[in-house]
């Protein structure tokens, strides 16, 4: 009997649409001579499975939802959620209560690396290189002056928890601050502001495929705008060249360094990693554990030059679980 197959999107962010369209994309490449694949919109109006159009409630105490008189549950959870509450393990929480299991690494994993600063400060202990950064809540007080002392000028006020970049600024007077600090709270109450690193940016997609922990083919950033922000990711304002133009020393040093934060954090499933070269040595940005899935999106171009298809990639995440 075909096992029931729940690709998960939407969420309570920003990310919604762009998770739908990620979901959508999963939704398609699954292979159905396999599985009975389902849609389930899980949004803060409403979670939903839709079935030709239709859509159906999803029982929360379960899971679950009514067909026609007829139970529908689920054996596996595809997480396609962007953002709150899949990529930072709540709704995978939620999982493990009922003992479904899903795509994702742990919850603990993926609320650890969806906080930037926690998942930064991790990564140092690891002996992981990483920006020099200032952390502030909505409501600290604060000085300018010694901010920016301490992190210089320009630098990048991020929300500590959001992805996408949204409300992410690129700070290059004292003036554009508080514009910056407003954009970036009205995504999150913790902020996280890090010194600009001038270098080449990098990608770098790690998997589990066939038992292994893989490291795909990296990908160099060359953003038209002034880094690497919502219109460069997903409206075609940067070039995105894989594999990147790096030197073997690079190459080495980046590839070794993905793997071994994957590999110290505990990951499972996809991750994709940001880094920022200075000279061969690589600065740890952020690790995104829910991937956009998207035709814009990289892992799955770094999957396909590794030669995974996309179908072959997501078939070996659900029988890995079985």
């Amino acid at each position: 009997m075909k096992k029931n197959i729940a690709v998960i999107m939407g969420g309570y962010s920003s990310e919604y649409k762009i998770s739908i369209k990620s979901g959508n994309v999963v939704f398609q490449h699954i292979d159905k001579n396999k599985y009975n694949v389902y849609c389930v919109h899980i949004l803060e109006e409403k979670w939903v499975v839709l079935i030709d159009d239709i859509e159906y409630a999803i029982n929360k105490h379960d899971f679950s939802a009514k067909i026609n008189e007829q139970t529908l549950t689920f054996d596996y959870i595809f997480n396609v959620i962007h953002g709150t509450p899949g990529e930072d393990g709540a709704i995978l929480a939620y999982f493990d209560l009922l003992k479904i299991p899903y795509s994702s690494a742990p919850f603990y994993q993926m609320a650890l690396t969806f906080n930037k600063r926690d998942c930064l400060s991790v990564a140092k202990n690891y002996g992981i290189h990483t920006a020099i950064s200032y952390y502030l809540n909505e409501g600290d007080s604060y000085n300018i002056e010694e901010i920016i002392e301490k992190v210089g000028l320009p630098c990048f006020v991020k929300p500590n928890n959001a992805g996408s970049s949204f409300g992410i600024s690129k700070v290059h007077s004292i003036e554009d601050f508080l514009p910056a600090l407003t954009t970036a709270f009205n995504e999150d109450s913790e902020i996280l502001i890090e010194s600009f690193l001038n270098g080449t940016e990098v990608s770098v997609g790690v998997i589990q495929y066939k038992g292994e922990i893989k490291v795909l083919p990296i990908t160099e950033i060359v953003s038209e705008n002034d880094f690497f922000d919502y219109e460069a990711k997903y409206l075609g304002k940067s070039k995105e060249i894989t594999p990147a133009r790096l030197s073997a020393a690079q190459e080495e040093n980046v590839t070794k360094a993905a793997k071994h934060i994957y590999k110290s954090l505990n990951m499972r499933g996809f991750s994709r990693s940001e880094f920022i070269f200075i000279g061969d040595i690589p600065y740890f940005l952020e690790m995104n554990t829910v991937p956009g899935m998207t035709e814009a999106s990289l892992l799955p171009q770094q999957a396909e030059i590794a030669g995974i298809s996309l179908a072959d990639l997501l078939t070996d995440t659900i029988e890995r679980s079985f």
